[in-house]
């Protein structure tokens, strides 16, 4: 691979098929954010080793609606808006590793299938679903305000599945986005094993967060939240017990990579792999 180009895969001799470009990516994005507490039992199953609860409020979970523009330092994206507009929802709950509180992706969706690249390499457990959420303007024809009344509304789903749907009424400019987004991320990045039942190929712990941020007028409101079962999705399993908040804000965001909290890959002795036969299916 060291003859080929590109940041990610699909690698060439141009490296321009790549799916994604070498960071810094550069986020803009209106974020939709419900925060609420569940079973702290709930929480803790999602969180693999060595990650703990966080000491305080165990059971605070956030979903997050984003409508995102983005692009790399180029800027070359916002010219063929295809390649920078996407939306997202995702749900954050804060853990613990070595003493320090982490917030954490335990689920998120998106609609672009960069996005899922970058979230391969961030280590976030993107899929893909259908998000949407209501958008502020200026003008009120068609459009509420970031301002006291506005009313939004926002929805996901996943495999044809509607899993959950949100309403914010904003009532008055508040000092916090919520408190369960406000860490730096502790993710897995894995990458399975070739052999079957065998240990994952690579796996490690890493923190990452924003490099630069720059953030309009928090708001929050009265807002309504529920949660839907689906066949495919364990989103509901983080049941509705309390509503914290609800938050709007408008934000920017610079990502530019991470740290190494922990080597987790569990390695076994070299063996001679098995001779497969030819034109054997990849």
């Amino acid at each position: 691979m060291n003859d080929l180009k590109g940041f990610f895969f699909p690698r060439t001799a141009t490296g321009q098929s790549s799916l994604i470009p070498p960071p810094p990516w550069h986020y803009s994005g209106d974020l939709l954010t419900v925060e609420y507490r569940t079973d702290p039992a709930r929480v803790a199953e999602l969180l693999p080793a060595p990650l703990e609860l966080a000491p305080e409020d165990p059971g605070a979970v956030a979903l997050i609606w984003a409508d995102w523009q983005s692009c790399s330092s180029s800027r070359e994206e916002l010219l063929d808006p295809v390649r920078s507009q996407y939306k997202e929802a995702f749900v954050v709950v804060r853990c613990s590793f070595e003493g320090v509180t982490y917030s954490r992706c335990v689920y998120i969706w998106v609609d672009k299938d960069f996005a899922i690249a970058r979230g391969l390499h961030q280590g976030y457990p993107k899929k893909l679903g259908s998000m949407w959420q209501t958008r502020p303007h200026p003008f009120s024809h068609a459009a509420p305000q970031v301002a006291a009344g506005g009313v939004f509304g926002a929805t996901l789903a996943a495999g044809d599945r509607r899993l959950a749907q949100a309403v914010l009424t904003l009532r008055e400019e508040s000092a916090t986005n919520g408190f369960v987004n406000g860490h730096p991320m502790a993710h897995h990045r894995v990458y399975p094993g070739i052999e079957k039942d065998g240990p994952d190929a690579y796996a490690e712990l890493i923190a990452s967060g924003a490099s630069s941020f720059e953030a309009g007028p928090a708001w929050t409101g009265d807002v309504e939240l529920e949660l839907f079962a689906s066949p495919t999705e364990e989103l509901h399993r983080l049941e509705v017990q309390e509503i914290i908040g609800g938050y709007y804000r408008q934000v920017g965001v610079v990502w530019d990579g991470g740290t190494t909290l922990a080597h987790l890959t569990d390695r076994q002795p070299d063996r001679q792999p098995d001779r497969q036969p030819e034109g054997a299916t990849r």
